[in-house]
């Protein structure tokens, strides 16, 4: 059965759009079987896969709201070599139409049940906000990776951010934890991001990847050509680092097969 990861933070302009689709271009060319789901109305996540938001036929709207299947709604054809759920304005008026249906919350979780086992990783490009459409991707989705800047104000978001993945696990998903947590627009001659690092380390160990994302031009041209950075320019530091990303998931998720947590006994 396939991982479906949230890419989420209550922050935004912290690199979440450019993490959900580099990654998953990374995995795809490790010839996993990759589906993005872009649920930001803002469509970014489906225009740096170069898919015109405003020419798609389906987006998510259709899949949340009208229960279309997911292989009438998927894009098949993106520069990523993933697939794709697209998102545009369409996708502020599914929250707005979700708010009139039964169980509202897990819409997503159905419509993904039957194509879980096609795909080997589902991320979810959330918005930058809790509302609907975010309950919806975390009550779908197994983990959260959050994408952090070594700020001062990050750190306050980020400890808002697991208080509300804690509450919501509680009501919608017992399963959901945090995957991992990004370090982006790093920049290692920058005191404060290092100090940050080095708190967000201590507090959260081993949750925080070793991969470290750093500002690069590439990286930030590559949403306007329509294309991941790894095929806009692969030499680039911001393609190595999402690829070297990918590896250190695919690592954990094999480590934890080999190692399996043990289950209490009770009573």
């Amino acid at each position: 059965m396939g991982k479906v990861i949230a890419i989420a933070n209550q922050k935004g302009g912290v690199g979440k759009t450019t993490t959900c689709v580099n990654l998953a271009a990374s995995m795809a060319a490790t010839k996993r079987k990759v589906l993005v789901i872009d649920l930001d109305p803002q469509g970014n996540a489906t225009m740096a896969s170069g898919v015109d938001k405003y020419q798609v036929p389906c987006t998510a709207y259709d899949l949340l709201v009208d229960e279309l299947p997911v292989e009438q709604v998927v894009e098949k054809e993106t520069s990523g070599g993933y697939h794709l759920i697209a998102g545009n304005g369409d996708v502020t008026a599914a929250e707005i139409k979700l708010m009139e249906f039964f169980a509202r919350e897990v819409r997503l979780r159905n419509a993904l049940a039957p194509v879980r086992d096609y795909y080997d990783y589902v991320f979810i490009d959330c918005p930058p906000s809790l509302n609907l459409l975010t309950v919806n991707a975390m009550s779908a989705a197994d983990s959260v990776l959050v994408p952090m800047q070594c700020e001062y104000f990050a750190l306050e978001g980020l400890t808002a951010l697991v208080d509300t993945i804690s509450k919501l696990a509680a009501v919608v998903n017992p399963d959901l934890k945090i995957e991992g947590i990004l370090r982006t627009m790093f920049d290692h001659r920058n005191r404060l991001s290092n100090e940050v690092s080095e708190q967000l380390k201590n507090h959260f160990g081993d949750k925080v990847y070793r991969t470290v994302i750093p500002r690069n031009v590439r990286l930030a041209e590559a949403p306007s050509h329509g294309m991941p950075a790894m095929h806009y320019d692969k030499s680039s530091v911001g393609a190595k680092s999402y690829l070297a990303l990918a590896g250190e998931i695919l690592r954990r998720a094999e480590h934890a097969l080999s190692n399996p947590q043990p289950v209490e006994q009770t009573a």
